[in-house]
């Protein structure tokens, strides 16, 4: 019931900035892949314009100097192969994978092999200019830009959420305080009227409008009973208790009798004595309060709802049958505001919260339904021992 304006605002600024993320950040990563084929051609020529550099040395030779000082340079690395690919001279600090005509990239590694002719160059066929290059630069400028663009488009969405929330917010809380008031002035009327329906029953006797009226605000306290819980949810812890089940299930069937009497609906109970059980009376009377509710609710006239509890192994057991319409979406009726028969009645939320209860305590629910012939609800909660 309760808008949670900050859990909104950062779901959908997470979603938003994706979206909007990938729209702009997809300009830039074509934008730093064209900086990068410029930087590596940039390295390419710069390559190029030294190997012409070591040409031009080796052509520079006079035979009769007695030494000639292959060029060294700092940012680069040379290498004279032989035509059969044999190493005259080498500075180079890697082992290239190839001898071909060509620019080529390993790792860090940029060279380029240029063919030589046949003459000159001390019988060498080959040159290879190297050097050691990175586009960290290029990366880093790519890694910062995205980042701020991520900053910026969440800290946007964000904030532009927050206020778009704002009114919504507000009138969400002012409904969640509208709804408990209104439940807090429902209960006390509704509290007088079931006092005094059974004040005058033991006075004047039972009649069939002290029954209709009695039925009809037992289903009221139902329906009152899982709008309260439904409003304190997360908000109120439910402690848990030693709970004496079969006496338990006994007593709200006992409580639901009169709504079936109703209907002429008889209810068969086979419910085992003295299981204590740890849990809390409040969520185990929505369980069995919306399942027996419902079972009446659904069966035909003059039929009959079948409740069981007993234990079998490790798990306790809680069975309502009935002989009545039937389901025909079994996965749809957990949930909220669904009803699959709308003349029935309800808001659609009694299941809802049962499934969240039992998801909550680790409760198997088995559902069988065929249309036309009834509903099995079957309940194993676990037990600590057999």
């Amino acid at each position: 019931m309760t808008f949670d304006s900050q859990k909104f605002a950062l779901k959908y600024a997470t979603i938003y900035t994706s979206v909007l993320a990938v729209i702009l950040i997809t300009p830039l990563i074509i934008y730093v892949m064209l900086l990068l084929q410029i930087d590596k051609a940039k390295v390419e020529l710069s390559l190029e314009a030294q190997s012409k550099r070591v040409i031009a040395s080796m052509q520079r030779y006079n035979n009769s100097d007695k030494v000639y000082h292959f060029p060294r340079y700092k940012e680069y690395q040379t290498a004279l192969y032989t035509e059969q690919y044999k190493e005259v001279f080498s500075s180079l600090n890697f082992e290239p994978s190839s001898f071909s005509e060509g620019f080529y990239n390993e790792g860090d590694h940029y060279y380029i092999i240029y063919p030589l002719p046949n003459r000159y160059y001390f019988g060498g066929k080959y040159l290879l200019v190297s050097t050691i290059h990175t586009a960290n630069e290029i990366y880093f400028f790519a890694l910062l830009t995205i980042l701020g663009i991520l900053l910026m488009l969440f800290i946007f969405s964000l904030l532009l959420l927050k206020n778009f929330s704002a009114p919504f917010e507000h009138m969400n809380q002012q409904l969640d305080d509208f709804i408990k008031d209104s439940m807090h002035e429902i209960n006390t009327p509704l509290s007088i009227i079931n006092l005094n329906a059974d004040l005058f029953a033991n006075k004047y006797g039972e009649n069939k409008y002290l029954k209709r009226m009695k039925s009809a605000s037992k289903t009221l306290a139902t329906i009152y009973d899982d709008m309260d819980y439904l409003i304190k949810q997360g908000r109120v812890e439910h402690k848990k208790q030693p709970i004496n089940l079969g006496e338990f299930i006994q007593n709200r069937v006992d409580y639901f009798q009169e709504i079936a009497n109703l209907k002429r609906i008889s209810i068969s109970t086979k419910v085992a004595p003295d299981i204590i059980y740890e849990f809390s009376k409040t969520k185990l009377q929505r369980i069995v309060d919306n399942t027996i509710s419902n079972a009446i609710k659904y069966s035909h006239d003059n039929s009959r709802v079948d409740i069981s509890f007993y234990r079998e192994g490790k798990h306790l057991i809680f069975e309502v049958k009935d002989y009545g319409v039937g389901i025909a979406n079994v996965n749809k009726i957990f949930s909220r505001y669904y009803r699959e028969n709308e003349s029935k009645g309800g808001f659609g939320i009694g299941l809802n919260i049962v499934k969240d209860i039992i998801v909550e305590e680790g409760i198997d629910l088995d559902v069988r339904s065929t249309v036309g012939e009834g509903t099995t609800f079957r309940y194993a909660f676990l037990a600590l021992a057999p």
